[in-house]
């Protein structure tokens, strides 16, 4: 799917491109303490197979900024060293091997500072975010806009990627995230309409799984399909898997990636005739290591059944205790309840030409 243009500044995070017409990359942050390098890399593991591409470590203390180095060699996706306030710990990261930091220029100790992490960064080669949360604007500015306003949360971002310009590193990206999804929206309309600099785009304490999910998707599918965004970390407060996932289907239901398989399923009412839950549970569990873009429908009646069935590249519509595979359109039998899972990934095999599975 193409989306309308704003075009960005292309810049590497590790071996990951962001920006410039590079793919949205989807971003997490990990949950553990930064110091327990093994339960940190743990973490990361699970996440990367996730398909999470960049993620997140906060670094707290001198403790945390020595552990950026070991959980760099022991992963395989680009690490960003998270800091506030002290900028030593910056410093110390960036000495340690983070591919990227994230600060706020605006509490990290004055434009001294900023130069100094400005130059680090350079002689790294490495990008740094400017990242502007509702909770950290500077009390200036606060009081300019009578609080943490859209407007003030882009005046901050842009005054801090000036800092950072004025000491020589342009390696940027920029992010202006709220809680709330229409200031979110706003902060992040009015920065792209500023800067040419890439977003990170996200809603910052989103909250739980389903209501982050709804959360993020109201504010980030508005942005992306207004062409901003470059990269993004949907908020949750758990597991941040569950982060990784709700993320990828936003940007595949969006059509702007394709991580794998689509399964199209009825919600069930008084006419299903088959097991749907039980049967979509089954397939979605054996199609986890699919990567290839597929429509699997799942219906449970003849109402629609048949009509999303065949649009499908494999589908069932369901009748009474037996369903009717489709494939490509066609039907190409009729078996048993029983027998309907195992019949449905036969015929994807047959389309994917080969077993379901993790790529090759």
């Amino acid at each position: 799917m193409k989306i309308p243009g704003r075009k960005t500044r292309r810049i590497m995070l590790g071996g990951v491109a962001i920006g410039g017409g590079a793919p949205v990359s989807v971003q997490s942050m990990t949950k553990t303490p930064t110091a327990d390098v093994g339960a940190v890399v743990a973490q990361i593991a699970r996440l990367a197979r996730a398909g999470c591409e960049i993620v997140r470590v906060a670094v707290p203390d001198e403790a945390s900024a020595r552990a950026v180095g070991a959980i760099r060699g022991a992963v395989s996706i680009p690490i960003i060293a998270d800091i506030h306030f002290d900028h030593r710990l910056v410093l110390a990261a960036i000495a340690h091997g983070a591919d990227g930091v994230r600060i706020n220029p605006g509490n990290i100790g004055g434009a001294g500072r900023v130069a100094e992490v400005a130059r680090a960064a350079s002689a790294r080669g490495i990008p740094i975010r400017v990242g502007v949360n509702a909770g950290s604007v500077e009390k200036g500015i606060l009081r300019k806009h009578g609080g943490p306003t859209p407007a003030a949360l882009a005046e901050s971002a842009l005054a801090g990627v000036r800092m950072l310009e004025d000491a020589g590193h342009g390696i940027v990206k920029i992010s202006v995230k709220a809680s709330s999804v229409r200031d979110t929206i706003e902060a992040y309309e009015l920065i792209s309409r500023a800067t040419r600099h890439p977003l990170h785009i996200g809603v910052t304490e989103a909250g739980p799984p389903l209501i982050s999910a709804v959360r993020s998707s109201a504010a980030l599918g508005r942005l992306l399909l207004g062409g901003i965004g470059d990269t993004l970390r949907v908020s949750v407060t758990g597991d941040p898997v569950a982060e990784v996932l709700i993320a990828r289907e936003l940007l595949q239901s969006l059509g702007l990636r394709s991580f794998g398989p689509t399964i199209v399923s009825c919600p069930t009412c008084g006419r299903t005739g088959i097991d749907v839950v039980r049967t979509v549970e089954e397939v979605q569990g054996a199609l986890a290591d699919v990567r290839a873009p597929l429509t699997v429908a799942i219906m449970g009646c003849v109402v629609n059944g048949p009509g999303e069935a065949r649009e499908a590249d494999v589908g069932i519509a369901g009748g009474k205790g037996e369903g009717i595979i489709f494939r490509k359109g066609k039907i190409v039998r009729k078996v048993r309840e029983r027998d309907l899972v195992r019949a449905l990934l036969d015929e994807i095999a047959g389309v994917l030409g080969e077993s379901p599975g993790p790529d090759k």
